[in-house]
């Protein structure tokens, strides 16, 4: 069977990858596969039950035991199923953002997890776009294209501002908070954040959502 184009954004927290890997997917008439969800329900579970977090064999069974799944919708995005529960507003909380490393900097953890995203792009029947950390440079090393969607702490900060509305905290804070999970991120052992030589850098700090969109199109159109 021939495989399906599969393009694969990586970059930073709150760069915007998610909204723009959606509105690529809906362009390109593929389906959204969102990495970060997973790690975030495998957070959510490994919360709900009251484990140790720093306890890597507890963080292990939790991966092994959930059942994560991700359905994608009529429109963009998907849903978030964690042991045939929607979660998918759950795992979106300050509480599983603020743990996530504990999980994603698990070598098990992503074991079990890259499987899981290999799976479901193998079963897709059109174009895939997926986004993350370490797409292309472990779960899809041969993936078709390769974007690093990047952003200013700045921006991303006011942009996670916009979306808290009411409930953000002071942008001091939210840049402290990002700049720290970028630390985190690139500095991991396991699968960090890095940027591939291969990868089209693409800076949206100046950009909106339509204009990152058509950047990206014509990303895949040049290596079609």
């Amino acid at each position: 069977m021939t495989r399906r184009l599969l393009v694969v954004i990586d970059g930073p927290a709150g760069a915007g990858k998610s909204t723009a890997s959606r509105r690529l997917a809906r362009a390109l008439g593929g389906t959204y596969l969102d990495t970060g969800a997973m790690y975030r329900a495998i957070t959510l579970a490994a919360l709900r039950r009251g484990i140790d977090l720093a306890d890597g064999r507890a963080r292990a069974a939790v991966a092994e035991q959930a059942e994560v799944e991700l359905i994608p919708t009529d429109g963009e995005g998907c849903r978030v199923l964690l042991d045939g529960e929607d979660v998918s507003a759950e795992v979106r909380t300050r509480e599983v953002t603020g743990n996530i490393h504990w999980l994603a900097g698990d070598a098990r953890v992503r074991e079990v997890l890259v499987e899981l995203q290999r799976a479901f792009a193998r079963a897709a029947d059109r174009p895939v776009v997926a986004e993350g950390r370490d797409l292309a440079s472990v779960v899809f090393p041969d993936a078709d294209v390769k974007v690093y969607l990047d952003a200013s702490v700045e921006e991303r900060a006011r942009r996670r501002a916009k979306e808290l509305g009411a409930a953000s905290p002071a942008l001091e804070v939210l840049q402290d908070e990002i700049a720290t999970r970028d630390r985190r991120d690139s500095t991991r052992d396991v699968a960090p954040l890095v940027r591939v030589p291969d990868a089209v850098h693409v800076d949206c700090s100046a950009l909106g959502p339509d204009e990152v969109v058509a950047r990206l199109l014509e990303v895949v159109r040049a290596a079609r």
